[in-house]
């Protein structure tokens, strides 16, 4: 049975992280019943999304290992089929070990990558999160504006950013200038419309955390209505990546910050490649509803598409891993999730 990770993790430093994984180790040691994967199997390419190949889940339940057992005895080359054509900890789950046991409980999975997502997550150095209709059940902006009398012009607008028909800065542009939110007016709707968290994210991230994997909160809404939420999530306020909407002396809207990465088109990409150079992260997944979260891999090393608020058709078509449910989700994280403990834990 894999070690649990120490009630330190989420505190983990990033240098003792990467000192972990330059050193190629990890304590954890799976001795429960495993999953191989045939020699024939050729490995992954790694091409983000790129399709999977069709392998029958039975043909590769072996017995448990013996007591004398190590990692390196587990039935494959090592890694040969690492979906994400990495090399792993000798004792990490590949994804089409993590696809077999998922779909032996009768769960039938969908997206054009599945092994590489589900591989990517239970590896991952740090998880993205897209907020609005992912981390929340609504659109912050829409919220704000149904609060502020201007719902039907600006969800029309918000529907064009999500389905990738107009670039994202002139929508994210045009509805701040139908609103016109002051500071206080924000302050306001969420006190009387607080933000809904969709199921089990919460869940999802407390187990992120506890493995030691880093949380991210990247977003084309706004920083004042994400913070609150980031707080509830034990997300740090540094790990947020969102636009900043500017006042005036009064706290009067006087138009938004452009610089922020997320404030336009492919801001996501940019942002991701950003705090991937930053921190030395190996492995790094997008969960996100919309185009813009579709356009960070690469960067990212998988999409997980999400589609429990709403379902966009190019997300659904185009996520690595699609999902309704992060359920399904937090299951692969627990079960299979590598721990990040410093040396000597």
């Amino acid at each position: 049975m894999r070690p649990a990770a120490a009630t330190a993790s989420s505190a983990l430093s990033r240098g003792g992280r990467q000192l972990l994984r330059n050193r190629g180790a990890h304590p954890a040691v799976a001795t429960a019943s495993v999953f191989v994967a045939p020699p024939n199997v050729a490995s992954y390419s790694a091409i983000p999304c790129a399709p999977s190949p069709t392998v029958a889940p039975a043909a590769f339940i072996v017995p448990s290992p013996s007591p004398m057992s190590t990692p390196s005895t587990r039935g494959r080359p090592f890694h040969s089929a690492s979906a994400l054509g990495k090399e792993l900890p000798p004792d990490a789950y590949t994804g089409i070990e993590i696809r077999a046991s998922v779909e032996a409980k009768g769960k039938e999975l969908e997206g054009t990558n599945i092994e590489r997502a589900l591989e990517a997550l239970a590896n991952a150095d740090a998880v993205c999160f897209d907020v609005d209709s992912t981390v929340i059940m609504e659109e912050g902006i829409d919220v704000l504006a149904d609060y502020l009398g201007k719902g039907k012009e600006v969800a029309a607008w918000t529907r064009k950013a999500m389905e990738g028909d107009t670039k994202f800065e002139d929508a994210l542009a045009a509805r701040l200038d139908i609103i016109r939110p002051s500071r206080a007016s924000i302050e306001n709707c969420l006190r009387d419309h607080p933000l809904r968290l969709s199921p089990n994210v919460d869940v999802l991230i407390e187990k992120l955390n506890e493995k030691g994997t880093d949380v991210y909160l990247v977003s084309g809404g706004f920083r004042l209505m994400i913070e609150p939420l980031a707080m509830e999530l034990c997300v740090s306020k540094t790990n947020i990546v969102a636009n900043t909407i500017l006042f005036d002396d009064d706290g009067n809207y006087s138009g938004f910050c452009s610089n922020e990465p997320t404030s336009r088109d492919m801001g996501k990409p940019a942002a991701l490649r950003a705090l991937k150079e930053e921190h030395g992260y190996d492995t790094m997944v997008m969960v996100g509803d919309g185009a813009t979260d579709l356009q960070a891999v690469p960067p990212a090393d998988a999409f997980v598409g999400f589609g429990g608020v709403a379902v966009r058709d190019a997300v659904r078509e185009k996520a690595c891993w699609f999902v309704t449910d992060f359920e399904d989700v937090v299951e692969v994280v627990d079960k299979f999730g590598m721990a990040k403990l410093l040396p000597g834990s």
